[in-house]
């Protein structure tokens, strides 16, 4: 039987260098041969996942060209948070009253139009911020002659009963 042998481990947490994949790879590395310095025989990296809005394609939300859904973190189980952008044609809407069973909020990125929550009306516009509770019904439609964007988040991949 092989004893038990002890490996000093090193967690790193840095930031990438968002406008250059050669400048991380250069930081990881000078990472990895610094904590090697110490007497690190493991080095590991928690996950940085960046999405950017301009490289990624919006989808139509059910079919519809007039609602585009842009997915800016990767749709999987390891992840419990989504960050999406809703981007809406003049006149779009959403295509039925939804419910969720998680809190989630939005933040009005360009234009206007008009929000519901249970069973009020809210106007909105670029720069205001709407949280809703688990369980709100909601609506959205843009209105005016541009178009309506928001960046919304909410949990995903969590298992919400005790």
């Amino acid at each position: 039987m092989a004893a038990n042998r002890k490996v000093r481990a090193a967690a790193v947490q840095l930031a990438p260098s968002l406008s250059s994949r050669a400048a991380t790879t250069e930081k990881v590395c000078a990472a990895i041969e610094a904590a090697a310095r110490e007497g690190a025989e493991l080095v590991v990296f928690p996950e940085t996942v960046v999405g950017r809005e301009n490289q990624v394609a919006g989808q139509p939300y059910l079919d519809d060209e007039d609602a585009r859904l842009q997915i800016l973190l990767p749709n999987e189980i390891s992840f419990d948070m989504a960050v999406n952008i809703f981007n809406y044609n003049p006149g779009a809407f959403l295509p039925f009253v939804e419910t969720h069973v998680m809190e989630h909020g939005l933040l009005m990125l360009e234009g206007k139009g008009v929000y519901r929550l249970e069973d009020r009306w809210y106007p909105v516009a670029a720069g205001d911020c709407i949280w809703m509770a688990p369980y709100c019904s909601q609506w959205f439609t843009a209105m005016g002659k541009a178009g309506a964007r928001y960046l919304y988040y909410k949990d995903v991949n969590r298992w919400v009963f005790p």
